[in-house]
């Protein structure tokens, strides 16, 4: 098995890095039955294949499944400190992939992992963020023809992506991975809503009940998170710039104000917007003294931290994923993973079951694409209804659980006009 090269924490951590990725793979059915296929019809055979992502065990069978296509593939992390380096070290040394990542790495090195793609040279690219795309489209134009598409895994990508074909400057055709129902229904709403509150938990060990959790953003992720703090206990406010969204928070029961009001009263707060300086200077300011800020957004700017240091006297580690921002006027504020994804710096992202239906949309992404790149322009694309009704039944099957079928006759009234009372 050839060995490309790499930049790692630890090859030594193979072993327990390989456990991982098997344990994980025995909760992804679907993408176990898309790997198969694969594995015969070699739908990738002799592609290069580059993949921005955070670099989980989950992420691993997803690199494995294109490799068992036929791709070469490799990996680069999407975030300074969501790399599980036993997985990292398992992936070049059991699965031959090429990996540049670490988890701790600085800004620095990170965008220099992000190069590495560009010295790969691929032929496709699955990003998560939209980092991957962006750099090549603002720092190697030569390469950009020898790219037959791309994937976007998340909300934060597909505005970059959809801001590039606006623009005119979308090179390839690209599929937003995170348009499809089985993919934000179930990772964003269930996904998030567990792994966030899981990190926030491991972090700073906090009991959720009788807090008043402030939820900035009621996308997906905002009703995922929110449901499952109220589940804990909390008290949930929801700030929104979106009054449809606002208005479906408030029939849900929540308090929905602005966040210059809910800075005052709430207890934690929970970024998830894919925008930056949601929560900013002045907000945190008017915090209570013991107020902790976690962000579940792509980026890391959703809280102005940079402003929040200009007025800090001090910066104590309390534990590895929760610093106490001591601000000049007398109160404390507490920053948890360093604003950057909670769920994935503090805890190990979604469960692999909600992978699962992620990554099988990410496989047949890139295999829609590179079946229908002659036909297809340089714009952004959703993948087929008939895409998400496949990956649900496949899911509902591996559960075991059987839906009914329409009968003809049910089939006749809904196709007929004529039909009626």
């Amino acid at each position: 098995m050839k060995v490309l090269d790499f930049d790692i924490k630890d090859l030594a951590l193979a072993e327990q890095g390989k456990k991982q990725i098997e344990w994980a793979m025995r909760d992804m059915p679907v993408l176990c039955q898309i790997k198969e296929r694969f594995r015969k019809e070699k739908p990738f055979a002799g592609i290069k294949i580059g993949i921005c992502n955070h670099i989980t065990k989950e992420t691993a069978n997803l690199g494995i499944t294109l490799q068992e296509g036929g791709a070469e593939i490799l990996l680069v992390a999407s975030n300074p400190l969501s790399t599980q380096d036993d997985v990292a070290a398992s992936l070049v040394k059991d699965y031959g992939a090429a990996v540049f990542g670490y988890s701790g790495e600085d800004t620095e090195t990170y965008r220099r992992h992000v190069e590495e793609l560009f010295n790969f040279h691929p032929q496709f690219i699955v990003d998560d963020g939209g980092d991957a795309v962006c750099n090549f489209h603002k720092n190697r134009p030569e390469q950009l023809s020898e790219i037959i598409g791309s994937t976007e895994e998340t909300t934060t990508g597909i505005i970059r992506l959809k801001s590039l074909e606006a623009s005119g400057q979308l090179a390839w055709p690209a599929v937003g991975i995170n348009e499809s129902l089985t993919k934000h229904l179930y990772d964003n709403r269930y996904g998030t809503g567990q792994s966030a509150l899981d990190g926030i938990i491991r972090a700073a060990n906090i009991l959720l009940s009788g807090k008043t959790v402030v939820i900035v953003g009621y996308g997906w992720c905002g009703k995922g998170c929110a449901m499952r703090a109220r589940g804990l206990g909390a008290n949930v406010i929801v700030t929104e710039v979106d009054p449809l969204k606002a208005l479906e928070a408030v029939m849900e029961g929540y308090s929905v104000m602005p966040m210059a009001e809910a800075a005052k009263v709430g207890d934690l707060f929970l970024t998830i917007t894919g925008n930056r300086h949601v929560i900013d200077l002045e907000h945190m300011m008017s915090m209570k003294d013991g107020a902790m800020l976690a962000n579940a957004g792509h980026f890391d700017h959703e809280f102005n931290v940079a402003a929040l240091k200009t007025r800090t006297n001090s910066i104590k580690q309390i534990r590895p994923s929760l610093e106490e921002y001591k601000l000049d006027n007398g109160r404390s504020v507490y920053v948890l993973a360093q604003g950057r994804l909670v769920n994935l710096v503090a805890a190990e992202g979604h469960p692999a079951s909600v992978m699962d239906m992620s990554f099988s949309n990410q496989a047949l992404g890139v295999e829609f694409i590179i079946k229908n790149r002659q036909n297809l322009e340089n714009k952004f694309y959703v993948l087929p209804k008939e895409n998400d009704i496949n990956i649900a039944t496949l899911k509902l099957k591996s559960m075991g659980i059987e839906i009914d079928t329409l009968t003809a006759d049910m089939e006749e009234y809904l196709n007929s006009w004529q039909l009626g009372t």
